[in-house]
């Protein structure tokens, strides 16, 4: 399998995929409210090397934002309702 470089494979594509889902369902947002969901290379110290973050946009120029630290692909479900709950 050829990965350029920028390009995801297509498990990222699936899991990003998941994870907005679960975000949409975990916080009750209406079917329109954009979901974003990037895996960011963490530079701080002592943060993992990897952290997903989630962008909800349902408050125009306030989005809410949430990061786990970990990777894109060790996202689960409950560290979505763990989000929702907090």
């Amino acid at each position: 399998m050829l990965n350029l470089p920028g390009m995801r494979p297509k498990n990222d594509l699936h899991q990003i995929r998941q994870i907005k889902q679960w975000v949409s369902e975990e916080f009750g947002l209406e079917e329109e409210v954009p979901v974003l969901v990037t895996e960011l290379q963490c530079t701080e110290e002592g943060c993992p090397p990897l952290e997903t973050v989630i962008a909800i946009m349902d408050r125009p120029g306030q989005p809410r934002q949430h990061k786990l630290h970990k990777a894109l692909a060790d996202v689960t479900i409950e560290d979505i309702v763990e989000l929702a709950h907090a």
